[in-house]
């Protein structure tokens, strides 16, 4: 599994190969903190897309800017091994950056997914994709299911058992 967990000039490689060999790549990103059915479903539609799927994945430092305080929950490190178990997941690779630009811009994949909860004119690398030809797919989300909701019901269920 941990051979799916690439640093990104190594990624990059790989992804050049397979593009040569005619495959169409398939990128998302995300915290993924606490996997839960909604980034199950989502990552499963994202590799429908295409014939690798290549998840950015926020580093706890990244995790930091974008999320409230005390997340992530999980280390990255535990984070990717949990996503590199997924059998519709190729690759991962962990960025620092508040937003994957710069990774979108280095992979240059086929199609970007993001949720359907973006809206297309905010999703970040949509203009870098559809520039050079690719395209920018938005996939429906699993509602009521979020990692926030998830820590705030096990956040009550510790207050009800009296903080024990």
């Amino acid at each position: 599994m941990r051979s799916k967990i690439l640093i990104l000039s190594d990624l990059i490689q790989t992804v050049e190969e397979l593009r040569k060999s005619g495959k169409q790549i398939v990128f998302t990103n995300g915290c993924f903190d606490i996997l839960h059915v909604g980034h199950v479903r989502y990552l499963a539609a994202a590799r429908s897309e295409g014939d690798v799927l290549v998840v950015g994945l926020n580093s706890d430092v990244s995790v930091k800017l974008i999320k409230p305080d005390n997340r992530p929950i999980v280390t990255q490190e535990q984070r990717a091994e949990v996503l590199a178990g997924l059998v519709f997941v190729d690759f991962i690779t962990i960025f620092d950056e508040s937003d994957p630009l710069a990774l979108i811009s280095a992979i240059k994949p086929d199609i970007l997914v993001k949720g359907a909860d973006w809206k297309e004119k905010e999703i970040v690398g949509a203009d870098v994709v559809k520039a050079y030809g690719g395209k920018v797919v938005r996939v429906e989300v699993v509602p009521g299911i979020s990692t926030s909701r998830i820590i705030r019901r096990i956040i009550k269920c510790y207050e009800h058992m009296g903080g024990e």
